[in-house]
């Protein structure tokens, strides 16, 4: 039977790959005839998810995509308005754009911008972000942004498409059920998500006079006959996350100790099951993470069975 939540697979390229783009196109296609019907590209420091998810979303057509997450620092939300709507435009209307507040320690040696003030940043840069999307113009001065193009900002074919945000803390919650169309948290369990995320967001929404909002949550996932082994890949590879504030809070919240505590592996049962858990606790979609945890074969066994579980949106 079906998950009722949508699944979505966050894809990496092979660092041995002699075409980055090339081989993140076969691995979105690889998902698709899977099953799955979304795919989501992180932004890191090499090559720019907003531009692969424009190319795939062309290329591979019924497929969703989407970037989990841009930071907002480094980027004026004027360009991010240009690259979303041009990548919503490219896989006809099948984009979801989705942000972070970034860290620290990694944006402002690398850019040399100032991270501080972050919910009132969030709340500015949504604010620009939305009017853009939903009118093609805005006129906005504020704290942190100043936006007021003196052209059309509007891209024919690209208007609108879902903002989310990877928020987990009290304010960032708060912005965003008020302001964008979703969130998407990450190593917030099944307690964690029914019991605070849940009811913090959706309280905003409502207040705001907003839809229920998307919860794309972020769980890493792999079916495998040797689930200690990916536990214990998981320990090594996942463990930086433990000392980030942001993450040690909700994993604080959820009741364990550690990222890889929450990674869900072992067999298709065991797996649908925990899977299951988060449904239950309210998330409406899922975007799977690490996959690659148990190596190549285990993460092509994983996208299949995802595949032949994954509740579609359409």
């Amino acid at each position: 039977m079906a998950l009722t939540a949508p699944i979505g697979i966050a894809l990496n390229p092979d660092p041995a790959a002699a075409n980055t783009v090339d081989d993140l196109l076969e691995r979105s296609r690889f998902v698709q005839r899977a099953g799955i019907d979304r795919v989501w590209f992180a932004q890191r420091f090499d090559f720019d998810s907003l531009s692969v998810a424009a190319v795939v979303g062309a290329a591979v057509p019924g497929l969703h995509v989407g970037t989990s997450v841009v930071p907002i620092n480094p980027r004026h939300p004027l360009v991010v308005a240009s690259q979303a709507q041009t990548a919503h435009a490219a896989s006809h209307r099948r984009f979801t754009l989705g942000l972070g507040l970034g860290a620290r320690d990694l944006e402002e040696p690398a850019f040399g911008v100032p991270t501080d003030r972050p919910i009132r940043r969030l709340r500015e840069y949504l604010t620009v972000l939305r009017s853009v999307l939903t009118t093609g113009t805005v006129d906005f001065t504020g704290e942190t942004v100043t936006a007021a193009p003196r052209l059309p900002a509007a891209v024919a074919g690209g208007e609108n498409p879902d903002i989310v945000v990877a928020a987990m803390g009290p304010q960032a919650l708060a912005v965003s059920g008020e302001l964008a169309d979703g969130i998407v948290p990450f190593l917030a369990g099944p307690r964690a998500l029914g019991d605070d995320i849940m009811p913090r967001v959706e309280k905003a929404a409502r207040a705001a006079g907003r839809p229920r909002p998307r919860v794309i949550t972020g769980v890493a996932v792999v079916v495998t006959a040797d689930p200690d082994r990916v536990r214990a890949e998981a320990a090594e590879r996942m463990a930086f996350y433990d000392a980030i504030p942001s993450y040690r809070s909700v994993l604080d919240r959820e009741g364990v100790a550690s990222a890889a505590d929450l990674v869900v592996t072992g067999s298709e049962t065991e797996v649908e099951a925990q899977l299951r858990r988060y449904v239950d606790a309210g998330a409406t979609e899922f975007l799977i993470t690490q996959t690659d945890l148990g190596g190549a074969e285990d993460e092509r066994a994983t996208w299949r069975f995802l595949g032949s579980i994954s509740g579609r949106r359409g």
